[in-house]
Parts: C-alpha cells; structure tokens; sequence
C-alpha cells in the first residue's frame, strides 16, 4: 500500500535461496524505486485542524491542486482498452530488473512486482490481473503465506475484474495460509466458518481459528510499558461521520435516542477544533474540569487528534498545582469544589506517564509519589497503578498481597483493570467463582483481557457447561481490538482522509474480509453509488466520474449484507432498497420488504429505523411486496413519526396522500382495506372490581379537592347556580345504592338458603326418629302430641297456666 511496504518485503517474502546475481538485481531495483518521488511529496502537508493559519493554508494548497495540477480526465484502467502510462525512466529500469529476477523464481522479486501491480506503490499503474498473475505463481512456487493470503482475497472479492469471484477457492487459499501462521488469514477464516462463507457454519473451526489470534492478540497487549500496550482504535464507519447513511436525521446513528438534542448554539453540534477552542477558553478562566478534559484528550487521542503526551502532562500539571505543593506533596489548597479529586485523576496521569516513560524519563520513584498522592484522596485509577507497581516489583517490592488489597479498593470503584487483575490471582489460587465474578464485572467495560478469559473458561468448559458460540464472540472482540497486528484501517483511513478512495476501498475491504463490520460498512458505502436519489455532480464541473473500480453493486451489496447480518440496522435498510432498485441484482419485492421488516425489528439498543418503517407502509400503500392494505400503512407511517419526530413532514405529506386514498377506496367500496377507526378499549369489571373501586373511591363529594376550590369555587363552573355539581353527585349515590342493594341481595340468598338447610336436616332427624320407633312397636308420635296422646298441656304442666290464660297457640 505504500513504499516502505517494499522496503520490508524480507518480511513478507522468503528468500529461496537465491543466488547472489538474483538478489543483487532485487536490491538495485529496491534502489531505483526509492529514488523515485511520488507526485505530490514536495508538498506541504497542512493540516486543516492547526489552526486559522493552518486552514488557510490546507485551502490553498487544495486549491492549487485543483486549479494547477488537476489534469485531463485519464482513462479507466479498468477498461480493456485501457493504454498503461509510459513508466518512469527509475520506475522501468526498477521494474525490468525485478522481472529478470522473477524469471529465476526468485521470491523478493516475484512479491514486489504483485505489490507494486496490485497497490500502485513508486507511482506504478494498477494492473490487478498482473498482481494476481504475481501473487498466484509465488504462491505455488514457494507456499509463502502472503501470497496466498493475496490470492484468497482476490478470489474472495474479485478485485479490478482480475479474477471470477470464487469463495470456495478463496477459504481454501487461506486456510492454507492460516495454517502457516498468517495473522490476517487466520482472522478471516475464522470469520468464514462464524458467518458461514464458502462453507456451512462452523462454532467450533471458528473458535479455534479466532483462539488462536486471540493468543496472538493478548501477547502483543501484554508487550511494551508496565500495563500493557495502548491500544488504539482506528475501526470507524465513514457514514457516521456524515450523519450515517441516510445522512442527519434520517439514519438510525443521527435519529431517535442518538439525534442531537442540541439547539442551534448548542456544543452538540461543535467539531473537535471548537470542543478544544471552548476547554482552552475555559481552562484559562480557571476551570480545573476543563484543563483535566484537555489533558485527557491529548493523552488518549482520537482519529483527528494525535496523542501529545507533553501537552498532556503540561495540563495535568496545572491540575496537580492547584491542590499540591509539587516540592514537598502539601496540600496549598482546601477541597473546595472537588479540587482534591479532580487533582488526584490528574495525579494518576502524571504517575502513569512517569511509570511508562511516556513524554518523559521513566521513574519509578516519581511514579509511586503521584500515585501515593492520589490514593490518600482514595482515587481508584492510583489504587490500580500502585497494586501493579507492586505485583511486578516496580520500584518495591515484589508482593502479590499488598497489590491485591490495591486491586481490591479499586474494583469496589469499578475500575475494570483492577477487576481483571483481581480476577487473575484468584484464578490463579484456583479460586474460580470469585475469578469469574471480577472478570464479568470488567467485561461490562469491554476490557480485553476480560474478554479474552471468559473465552477461555466458556471454551474449555472450566466451572460451566463448554459454550462454544459465547467463547466465540468473545475471541472475536479480543482479536478485533488489536487492530495494529493485523489490520490496515490506518493506511485506509489516511488514504481516504486524502482522497484516495481506490487505495481506502482495498484497505476497508480487507479489514472487511476479516470481520470487521465497520470495515464492511465502508465498503459498501464507497462503493454505493445510490447515495440519492437526484445527482447534482453534473452541476460541478470539476467533479470526476469515479472510476468503475469504484462502481460495483454487486459487491456493495454484498458487503451491506454481511454488516447487517453483524446487526448493523442501515445496512439492513440498504439491502432492502438494493433488492426493491435491483441495484446489483434483479429486483425481488419480496426480499426487499423482508429486509425492511427485519430492520424494524431490531430493537437491540434502541436502534428503531424510521426509514424502514416508512418503507414498509409505503409498500403496503402500494401493494408492492406486500399485501396492499391502507389501514396497515397508516400504522407503519404512525410508527415511523414515533421513532423520529425530524420524520414529521415526510410521514405527514404520505398520511394526507392515503387518507385521500382510503376515502376514495371506501366510497367506491373498493377491495382494499380502508383506514379503520381505532376501537375504544372496553373494560369489563367483577364485583370484586366493583367492591375494590367503591372502597377505595375518595369520594370527592364528602370533601373539596383543594384550597384553590374553596378560595375560588366558580372559576370551573360554566354557569352560576348550575346543576353539573349535583349532577355529579346524584350519580355516585345512585351507583353506591345499586352496589349496595346488590349486596345485600347477595346476603340475603344466602341466609335463606342456610334456613333452607337446616330445616331439611331437621326434617330428616325426624323422619329417622319415627322410622326408629314403628320399628319397635311403637305408635308413631306426631309433632306437638303429649305423651297421652293430647295436644294440650296437662294439669300440673309448667304451660298448663298459660294455656288456660290464653297464651298457647295465639
């Protein structure tokens, strides 16, 4: 991809042994190609983010380009008929040299001229069959890995036309090459075998492949300065900075809960320059939140800002001076509005770059006085830095207690790195439910090495039933997050930062190939051609026609497919609107609105599509894909404005289309499923309802509501001496009556049928009792007769008086 690529090529290529004539040619040809000086070299390299000098001068130089050194319109070197610029006095003496080397299979010689044809290096044209030709004889002369890995790619993609797009052959190459030890291989075969690419879907292939970058991944982290390697992240999708891929407001990263919130004054909006420009004008007016922010940003850095490590500690030291007396550690300042603590996050900064040597010499010993310093305000960042110095031996002494107890404070405030180191001694110890618990506590945060155990204990199945697919994704996070070992997001970046799209597109989809989904995002958004849906490039005269290199469908959408299979809700759009365009494939309806229902669907965080839902009522209005059907695109519009209120006039302006639509249908009494009125809920209440609602009914009428209403008592009533308040109460009493007449019917029935009972039980006994006594001979005794066979009390009775008086039987 660049110059010093072929300076390395020892790296890349293995030497067969070669004679000396042999590798003589090859070191004047790498000679006279670094001779060789590229076209825009000379120039200036102003940076548009330096300042008002430095815009001004990036413009010009822009300018200049474009006015003086814009030639005419060059022929597609796609195309058949395309005439190869004459090379270069250097460039051709370079280029017969390798080709008489290549011509003794010599390995350096057969690898640079691939590279050169394929990537254009020492302002070489690019001839991708030519590269292919290169890479696929050095391949079977040599089984060098690189060339294999090159070949795989090329029938993977079928890059520049150079070769038929052939997937089963692609694994094939690069499964040869992974098995060598090629890193990039080993990533996309991995990838192959989870996605299921050129052949079925395969957990436990996958697992093994990405284990084993993985292993690579973490030695590389663990390489470098006290805490591992800075790992920097260079995996950024190109729509996103555009507002995604339906530009602001329609896509789903610039609508619904992502949408700015910000008004038009709001820093919501701001680039990092006036994010930068706003913190300095802050810091100078004291604000030690601002300075700590400033300090931070150029500490880790960013895709548009390279990490300054003395300008970072030039704010962190303006931090620490304001609470401490850098001499002799004394507190100058009282912990007034959280200086102590906004100073003890800068200290762990200053103790971290003098401990790695970064920006200044390293020193143990400085190290431990910023981190001492922090940890008496009971800052976690210097409980981590201090527990490690004392892990590894750093300036004290060796003890894996004294840094646990360090680990320990930290990971109570949730520092994800004390967590796993934690972990890690417990693991050690054999300690696994306390090692998993730290490990699931850092992987919130995404911490690689949290990752990478998980993987491992869910791989072997160690504490847990094995789980190959959880131990796959997490080897797949693992790999992905070192993207300097094996990926070429940076050369990609920088070449489309500058405007070379040809050379970003063979970098994205490299990446691309190997699983990364923001890779394949850019992919497809370079090579999108539908980006709108009326063109104004004709109105800018000096805009160029992209080559056709840059024009493939097919491959677009290709590439929209497998980042949307990665759940990337846009790219889910974009297929649907391939297949309904039938861009790079023939149209399918059916498809598309199957796209379209699966991207409403995905509801993981919260990304809603307005888009799709648009869509998808729009073809239910039409009947396209769908069952024609106005009251279901009615809801799909209704959705839509719900996701995104910015969607308020384009889901209007259909909503007002249909309803006409849906009136001319009904009148006409035509087939199709007019918009229906939406049914009131009812609601069907029990008795125990009912009873629950009187008991805990407040009834306003025993009581006014507020004082507002006793201070105001006609501000709500329509008329003086209306009737609406005792209308009001009529109709509680009325309904508490009816409740409780209900009720007491209800007690009622049940008193009466207990009598009912007991009489028919009493009735019984006595039907037993005479049953009894006829059979002993005895004359059946009819209720209310005396003994004597009389019904009336006899002398010497206790109701023999009463009965004479009158008192029985009235």
């Amino acid at each position: 991809m660049h110059n010093d690529r072929a300076g390395s090529v020892a790296s890349w290529a293995n030497n067969d042994g070669t004679n000396a004539s042999q590798a003589l040619q090859v070191q004047d040809a790498l000679s006279e190609l670094h001779s060789i000086e590229t076209p825009f070299q000379r120039l200036v390299r102003f940076d548009k983010t330096s300042g008002f000098v430095g815009t001004t001068a990036y413009y010009a130089k822009e300018a200049f380009i474009l006015l003086f050194l814009n030639g005419p319109k060059q022929d597609d070197y796609l195309n058949a008929q395309f005439d190869a610029p004459k090379l270069s006095k250097p460039l051709a003496k370079a280029v017969r040299l390798l080709e008489n080397a290549a011509r003794e299979n010599n390995s350096d010689a057969l690898f640079l001229l691939a590279e050169m044809n394929f990537y254009g290096n020492f302002t070489h044209p690019r001839n991708f069959k030519e590269a292919f030709r290169r890479y696929h004889e050095l391949s079977a002369l040599s089984g060098n890995s690189s060339a294999q890995h090159m070949v795989g790619f090329m029938y993977a993609t079928g890059i520049g036309g150079a070769v038929e797009r052939d997937q089963a052959k692609a694994l094939m190459y690069h499964t040869f090459a992974a098995r060598d030890g090629n890193t990039r291989s080993e990533m996309t075969t991995a990838f192959r075998h989870h996605a299921g690419i050129g052949t079925p879907r395969d957990c436990n292939e996958a697992a093994r492949y990405y284990k084993r970058v993985a292993d690579k991944a973490m030695e590389f982290s663990r390489t470098g300065p006290p805490g591992g390697m800075a790992l920097q992240r260079e995996a950024y999708r190109l729509a996103d900075e555009e507002g995604g891929v339906y530009g602001e407001g329609a896509s789903v990263v610039s609508s619904g809960i992502y949408a700015n919130k910000g008004g038009p004054n709001s820093d919501q909006h701001a680039a990092l320059d006036d994010v930068l420009e706003y913190l300095d004008l802050m810091s100078r007016k004291g604000d030690l939140k601002a300075t700590y922010s400033l300090g931070r940003l150029h500490y880790e850095g960013s895709r548009t800002l390279r990490r300054s490590f003395r300008t970072a500690r030039k704010y962190f030291m303006i931090v620490a001076r304001k609470y401490w007396d850098t001499r002799d550690g004394s507190i100058i300042s009282e912990d007034a509005n959280g200086v102590g603590k906004i100073a003890s996050k800068a200290a762990a900064y200053l103790g971290r770059m003098s401990l790695r040597g970064e920006g200044v010499e390293q020193n143990y010993e400085k190290a431990i006085i910023w981190f001492r310093r922090g940890i008496a305000n009971g800052d976690s960042f210097c409980q981590y830095e201090m527990g490690l110095m004392y892990l590894l031996g750093l300036g004290v002494r060796k003890d894996a207690g004294v840094a646990a107890d360090y680990f320990k404070e930290s990971a109570e405030q949730d520092w994800p790195a004390a967590q796993v180191h934690l972990g890690k001694l417990f693991l050690d110890q054999g300690d696994l439910r306390p090692a998993m618990r730290y490990f699931e506590l850092a992987y919130r945060h995404g911490h690689i090495e949290a990752h990478y155990h998980l993987a491992e204990i869910n791989n072997n199945g160690v504490g847990r039933e094995r789980s190959c697919p959880l131990a796959t994704a997490s080897y797949k996070v693992v790999a992905e997050k070192t993207e300097a070992l094996h990926t070429s997001f940076e050369e990609a970046n920088r070449a489309y930062d500058s405007g070379d799209k040809e050379t970003a597109l063979i970098g994205y989809m490299m990446a691309a190939e190997q699983g990364y989904e923001a890779a394949q995002a850019n992919v497809a958004y370079i090579l999108d051609e539908h980006k709108s849906i009326v063109s104004l490039d004709w109105l800018i005269p000096w805009k160029k026609k992209a080559s056709s290199f840059l024009r493939n469908a097919g491959l677009a959408l290709v590439y929209w497919t497998r980042s949307a299979k990665q759940s990337n809700v846009d790219s889910m759009v974009k297929m649907g609107d391939y297949y309904l365009g039938g861009y790079g494939i023939e149209a399918d309806m059916e498809k598309a609105a199957t796209c379209y229902q699966t991207a409403q669907e995905m509801q993981q965080s919260g990304q809603q599509s307005a888009q799709a839902m648009w869509n998808l009522g729009w073809m239910h209005e039409n009947g396209i894909g769908v069952d024609q059907d106005y009251h279901l695109a009615k809801r799909y519009y209704d959705l839509a404005l719900e996701t995104n209120q910015e969607s308020y006039l384009p889901v209007k302006l259909s909503l007002l289309k249909l309803r006409m639509r849906s009136f001319w249908n009904t009148i006409t009494n035509g087939k199709i499923n007019s918009i229906q009125p939406d049914p009131e809920p009812k609601t069907y209440r029990s008795w125990s309802d009912w009873l629950a609602n009187f008991l805990e009914d407040e009834h306003p009428y025993y009581h006014s509501d507020t004082d507002d209403d006793i201070l105001e008592p006609n501000v709500h009533e329509p008329m003086p001496g209306g009737d609406d308040y005792y209308d009001e109460v009529d109709e509680g009493i009325l309904e508490s009556l009816i409740i409780l007449g209900i009720a007491g019917a209800l007690a009622f029935l049940v008193y009466y049928r207990q009598l009912r009972l007991q009489n028919h039980r009493r009735a019984m006994e006595q039907q037993q009792r005479q049953a009894d006594g006829q059979a002993g001979g005895e004359v059946p005794v009819v209720p209310g007769q005396q003994p004597d066979g009389g019904f009336f009390p006899a002398p010497g009775h206790p109701d023999h008086g009463q009965w004479v008086a009158g008192g029985i039987g009235h």
